[in-house]
């Protein structure tokens, strides 16, 4: 279950623009397909930050993950950009549930994520990942709820 001091610190988080920095983007795309990165480009701006700082946490915690379990873990929101919902939104969608067919995706992003991926043709080992699986399951789950 996610924590409340994690979700508010991604709602805190939500509310800044400011892109990642170039050294960030540039070890993004080393640890990326093209495919994979052109979809984490197409990610909001605050799911991009959020997703670097997970997935740093996530090396930290695996040292030897392989590229496949990094890109799992800077993907693991991707699917999220289906939903479209704004921050707002998100916190509406958090707290009554799949009631309406955004918020459904939002709650979904996992599924919608790892189609995705597919269809870009990631690793397999990246999209288990994705959907909440695979070796290092519990690694991401750590990493995503600090």
């Amino acid at each position: 279950m996610t924590s409340i001091t994690h979700l508010a610190r991604r709602f805190v988080g939500s509310l800044l623009r400011a892109e990642p920095a170039a050294t960030d983007m540039d070890w993004v795309r080393s640890q990326l397909i093209a495919a994979e990165f052109d979809a984490w480009q197409a990610m909001a701006v605050q799911d991009r930050r959020h997703s670097i700082l997970v997935a740093r946490r996530f090396v930290e915690l695996a040292p030897l993950a392989t590229r496949a379990e990094v890109a799992g873990a800077l993907l693991h929101d991707v699917g999220k950009q289906v939903a479209a919902l704004g921050t707002f939104a998100r916190v509406a969608a958090t707290v009554v549930g799949p009631r309406t067919k955004r918020f459904r995706q939002y709650h979904d992003h996992e599924a919608l994520g790892a189609a995705m991926l597919a269809l870009a043709g990631s690793d397999p080992v990246t999209i288990e990942l994705v959907m909440g699986g695979g070796a290092l399951r519990e690694v991401l789950h750590r990493a995503d709820d600090v």
